[in-house]
């Protein structure tokens, strides 16, 4: 695929815009692309991405990349005009909507709010009424509020007190104000399993996206492999998206 367009919302995070020739594959949000690193000498396998937000009209993906390793700052370098080897789609995202009307909780935190932009996207599109939980250490480290609050309402917490409410998502006043028929959450594992022990508290239905390493995304490496109640699976193939009662934390 051709890079459209870079931005860089973030001094450790890029963003993406890629078309192509041909029209997308059909995608669901939630699902990720596998990336193949050129120029990078000790990257080997592919990176998998979330998918950030797929723009039909204008047959564009968007990759939400933070800079963490030798791969990703490489792909941080990438110019408008490159191109860039994807697989995808790959994965299974998050649940359709089940009823239109219905109250879904969207939470993430950190580089964990790509994923949700595509989701609430399709969500209010498909007649349901989404809501935006998003967490960070200050306002510096919010990432797409200005995209998310043109979906849906927006509430934010931060850790020391710079934007919204102080501490962390589970610590929210919405979540004592309001109810929803369902969550879905991305973002660092001891945030999820937080948002996991709320849901099971308060008897909401919950689904998680798992942020396990994947290298093939085919479910052939097995370095994704995740414990669950029906055995050890890959994450690449059986998730990302994973409802919580399947899973085997201690929440």
């Amino acid at each position: 695929m051709t890079i459209r367009e870079v931005a860089f919302p973030h001094e450790l995070y890029v963003l993406l815009k890629l078309t192509d020739k041909k029209t997308l594959p059909e995608t669901l949000p939630g699902q990720f692309v596998e990336v193949k690193v050129e120029g990078s000498p000790k990257t080997f396998l592919r990176r998998p991405i979330s998918i950030n937000y797929v723009d039909r009209e204008k047959n564009e993906l968007w990759l939400l990349i933070k800079k963490v390793g030798e791969g990703t700052h490489q792909l941080a370098t990438l110019k408008a005009g490159d191109t860039l080897n994807l697989v995808f789609p790959l994965g299974n995202g998050f649940s359709p909507v089940q009823k239109k009307g219905e109250k879904v909780l969207l939470v993430g935190g950190g580089v964990g709010v790509a994923p949700l932009l595509d989701y609430g996207k399709y969500l209010k599109e498909s007649g349901a009424d989404p809501v935006f939980l998003l967490g960070a250490r200050s306002k510096s480290d919010l990432l797409e509020q200005e995209l998310f609050k043109a979906i849906a309402p927006v509430y934010v917490t931060t850790e020391d007190g710079s934007e919204g409410e102080k501490g962390f998502v589970t610590q929210h006043s919405i979540l004592t104000k309001e109810k929803f028929d369902r969550i879905s959450v991305c973002g660092p594992k001891p945030m999820m399993v937080s948002v996991a022990r709320y849901a099971k508290a308060t008897n909401t239905p919950c689904e998680v996206s798992l942020e396990n390493m994947m290298a093939c995304g085919l479910g052939a490496c097995l370095c994704c492999v995740e414990k669950t109640v029906k055995g050890n699976v890959c994450v690449c193939k059986e998730g990302p998206v994973f409802d919580i009662n399947d899973l085997t934390w201690e929440v």
